[in-house]
């Protein structure tokens, strides 16, 4: 069983930048598939990042270039560097992960997390 814990999120004005963190444990990130999601009131959850084992990313395309997945492996973490935020940015972001498939950008992951909230203003 993957246990998901993020943090990090928060208020920022337009422009500004947050990190947010996805702490595992039951299992290695280094053999998780990890992606961070995102749902606004009203919308549907959608993939904004993910990353595989092998290190291969993928963004959604308003994220590309402001957002960046990493992750460290010494501290089970993977983090999502947002920059430049806009208010269309504004949800709650989940972490989620699968030990056996990479999903990309699509819903499918086995774990996710309960969430974290970003707010940017304008």
């Amino acid at each position: 069983q993957v246990q998901l814990v993020e943090s990090g999120g928060g208020s920022v004005q337009s422009g500004g930048s947050l990190r947010l963190s996805c702490a595992a444990s039951g299992a290695t990130i280094s053999s998780l598939s990890m992606g961070w999601f995102r749902q606004a009131p009203g919308k549907e959850r959608e993939g904004v990042a993910s990353v595989n084992p092998h290190g291969n990313t993928n963004y959604l395309n308003s994220a590309a270039g402001r957002f960046i997945i990493s992750r460290d492996n010494a501290k089970n973490t993977v983090y999502l560097q947002m920059n430049s935020l806009k208010p269309e940015d504004t949800a709650m972001y989940y972490c989620a992960a699968d030990p056996t498939s990479w999903w990309g950008l699509s819903r499918g992951y086995a774990y996710w997390g309960q969430g974290t909230q970003v707010t940017v203003s304008s």
